[in-house]
């Protein structure tokens, strides 16, 4: 009996075990269904959360991404059309970086706000970077490019904020679905008629072609082979002389950058200049010309030799603080004296009142580099800080040298120049010079140096050589003289002992 009640002792026992085991189960299992559906929910409020950019309260890129599912396959459904803009707000970088974050993000808002007071029913807005808007809205070509006219109105009016008011200019590109691709592409393809846009000075819009992603793909490629076209040995410097107006001598030569692509051949500086520029190659490709430039003056000085050599500097370099002492570090490498290497700095950069700028200037005019003022006559000089400024040349744009001959009021442009130069004590160089009718108005109008294809296209280095030390004669063209700018102070310099 005893052990029977024992028996019915651990039964119940077990069965009680059992009994919360199972409860435990149960509520382990509904504890998990729990946080599973919390975790189900929290996902679902952080994916409508990505739908929407926190700044602007338009929709993210995902979320335009997910509307533009949705018009594509309705398009699809019903046969019809739709577009895609993409604005992009010219500067917006600088201004962010000149006011502050705060200052970008309500200039982003107050953009936003104006955007979708504009926006017509049915359409999507977003905000998918800084300074980045799509709209998508039903219609054709017509109806895309009708509407990012009326955007670059409406955003025309100046946005007043604490800092005072902006006026915004933006580069908009449209496509149409399905003409100008799929989803995959469709925003891609809006956003590089956009950048064609800005390319071209920005404020204003266009349709995209096809032939712009070839042409991107095109430019890609280039910049890829620009990185390695030092190292590969393929740029070269080409020299242009000028000559003594009065003699016809040469006096100098300015170096001109040529790229000999091994596939494409000769590219133009007028293509990779400019992609340089725009993908931080123009550094090392500026060092690359200077320290070239000046090894082939060294070398033309040890064969008795003694032009001037001329090298253009880009607004970029004269922004770099340590341009003037690269110079000075190839003049010294290449035993030269600072007199003799020329800076060519175009007018519209020589004008910047930029605290960077006017103390590369200034560097230059302690360490003796001559200086020319190039493109003269384009821009909107000042006489005050033309005066200020450390320079003993100024080259006549092209544009007044080539209607010369034809124009009453080219000539009366170019002597005014040339007037102007002498009265503030600078040399004159005439570019673009084809002409012997060009040759002789400019020479009576007391220009002191020529340059251009009537003496002489852009040769390679040893046919300048060749140019220089010939005797001139008709048939040998300019020979070499000692530089007109003898008499300045900067030429009566000692040449630095060879070592």
């Amino acid at each position: 009996m005893a052990d029977f009640q024992i028996s019915l002792e651990i039964l119940a026992f077990s069965l009680l075990c059992t009994f919360i085991a199972l409860g435990l189960l149960l509520r382990e299992r509904w504890v998990s269904r729990r946080i599973k559906a919390k975790l189900v929910t929290v996902s679902e409020e952080k994916d409508a959360l990505s739908l929407y950019d926190a700044n602007t309260g338009l929709l993210s890129r995902n979320g335009i991404e997910t509307a533009l599912r949705h018009w594509i396959e309705r398009a699809d459904g019903e046969g019809s059309a739709f577009c895609a803009l993409f604005l992009n707000i010219d500067e917006f970088h600088s201004q962010n970086q000149a006011f502050g974050q705060a200052f970008g993000d309500r200039l982003l808002q107050l953009t936003g706000q104006r955007l979708e007071s504009w926006l017509p029913d049915g359409s999507d807005l977003g905000c998918v970077n800084d300074g980045e808007f799509v709209v998508l809205l039903s219609g054709n070509s017509s109806v895309g490019l009708d509407a990012a006219r009326q955007l670059l109105q409406k955003l025309a009016v100046p946005l007043a904020h604490e800092h005072g008011s902006t006026v915004l200019t933006c580069s908009m590109g449209v496509a149409v679905y399905p003409e100008h691709g799929a989803r995959s592409r469709l925003l891609v393809n809006a956003s590089i008629a956009a950048r064609q846009v800005s390319r071209q000075g920005g404020g204003d819009f266009c349709l995209y072609d096809p032939q712009m992603s070839a042409d991107l793909r095109e430019q890609t490629l280039l910049v890829a082979d620009l990185r390695q076209a030092i190292d590969k040995g393929q740029l070269e410097l080409y020299f242009q002389p000028k000559v003594d107006a009065k003699t016809l001598h040469i006096t100098a030569a300015e170096a001109l950058l040529r790229w000999h692509h091994p596939e494409r051949g000769h590219v133009s500086p007028a293509i990779f200049i400019p992609l340089a520029e725009r993908n931080g190659l123009i550094s090392a490709i500026g060092n690359w010309v200077i320290d070239e430039a000046c090894r082939v003056a060294g070398h033309w000085r040890e064969l008795g030799l003694r032009m001037r050599v001329a090298v253009n500097i880009s607004g970029y370099q004269m922004r770099q603080e340590d341009l003037v002492e690269r110079i000075e570090s190839a003049l010294s490498r290449h035993h030269l004296q600072p007199g003799r290497f020329t800076c060519e700095i175009t007018e519209s950069v020589a004008m910047e009142d930029t605290k960077g700028t006017q103390q590369t200037f200034e560097r230059m005019r302690a360490m003796g580099l001559h200086v020319s003022i190039d493109d003269f006559g384009t821009g909107y000089s000042s006489l005050a800080t033309l005066r200020r400024l450390p320079a003993s040349e100024l080259k006549v744009d092209r544009a007044f040298v080539s209607d010369l001959a034809d124009s009453e009021d080219a000539r009366s442009i170019a002597a005014s120049i040339i007037g102007l130069a002498k009265a503030l004590n600078f040399k004159v160089v005439a570019e673009g010079v084809e002409t012997e009718q060009q040759s002789q108005l400019l020479m009576r109008m007391g220009c002191d140096e020529l340059q251009g294809f009537l003496f002489s296209r852009p040769i390679p280095a040893a046919e300048m050589e060749r140019l220089a030390l010939a005797a001139p004669s008709e048939t040998s063209g300019p020979g070499f003289s000692d530089s007109l700018f003898n008499a300045t102070v900067v030429a009566e310099l000692v040449e630095l002992p060879k070592r």
